[in-house]
């Protein structure tokens, strides 16, 4: 049996994430009370159709329900089904945007809390869910469409408590993932992109594999940060954490990261099930499980 907890602050992609979910075959519940896991985990052990279960938590439950949040997670029958509790969150500027943009009404603002005020009490709010996700996405440069395909990717697709390694490609004139475990910087290797004949490719390209592939320095790199990854990824494993996210950032997100992330996600195909592959500033994302 499947059960995926889903958080985060209004705005961040919950109800997409949850229809996702639903369309995948998850029987869904939007706004449970926290109250309540216990006893929707105790009745998925008796009815078949509950094999895979996903519910929104989120500031609509009273607020000190997530004082014990801890508490009600471990109280949970967890013999015979797997727990993920995923988080999403963006960027203070891209929920006031959203809200603005879709005019909708957030569960916190009232005649004497604006909506910055009560983005902020929120997210004060969630804290206790927040340091207990599993899995913490940022939304803040997601369409839907990328959001979607992440959740697929990363939960859905997720069959097994095997790890699920992410390596994702970024730009750092973009910003930082705030949602990495990791975060390399190769933005010292020989860039394409000064290469006229190479600017229009990416990463993904052969002219690019070709370019990269022959630099002695960027084979050190990518031996390095492998090297890293599987020397400490089994402490991480032996620790029952469920996702890992390898950021590797250049200056565009165009060349140097896309090609490490997709030679490390081949590297790591041959010795974990569940390795993914997501270019942020393409906008696209892989995976390849066993």
């Amino acid at each position: 049996m499947r059960l995926v907890v889903i958080s985060g602050r209004s705005g961040s992609g919950k109800s997409s994430a949850l229809h996702v979910l639903e369309d995948l075959g998850f029987y869904c519940i939007d706004n449970l009370p926290v109250a309540l896991l216990p006893a929707l985990a105790r009745q998925t052990e008796i009815e078949e159709k509950l094999a895979k279960v996903a519910v929104s938590v989120d500031a609509r439950n009273l607020p000190h329900a997530f004082d014990n949040i801890h508490d009600v997670l471990h109280q949970l029958p967890s013999a015979e089904y797997q727990l993920d509790v995923v988080y999403l969150d963006a960027s203070e500027e891209v929920l006031l945007q959203r809200f603005s943009s879709t005019r909708r009404k957030h569960p916190l603002t009232s005649k004497s809390v604006s909506l910055a005020e009560a983005i902020d009490k929120e997210r004060l709010l969630l804290e206790p869910i927040a340091n207990l996700a599993d899995l913490t996405l940022d939304t803040t440069n997601m369409s839907v469409h990328e959001l979607r395909s992440l959740i697929k990717l990363r939960v859905a697709d997720k069959t097994s408590n095997d790890i699920a390694i992410l390596f994702e490609s970024f730009g750092f004139k973009h910003g930082i993932p705030i949602d990495a475990d990791y975060v390399f910087d190769v933005r010292n290797l020989p860039n394409p992109y000064w290469d006229p004949a190479l600017r229009g490719f990416t990463g993904r390209d052969q002219q690019i594999i070709d370019f990269l592939g022959n630099e002695p320095q960027v084979q050190h790199m990518q031996q390095d940060i492998s090297g890293f990854i599987q020397r400490w990824l089994p402490a991480f494993v032996d620790a029952n954490r469920s996702y890992m996210t390898i950021a590797i950032g250049c200056t565009g997100g165009q060349h140097r990261s896309v090609y490490l992330s997709e030679q490390l996600k081949a590297e790591f195909c041959h010795h974990y099930s569940n390795v993914q592959v997501r270019h942020r500033e393409l906008g696209s994302a892989d995976s390849h499980q066993d």
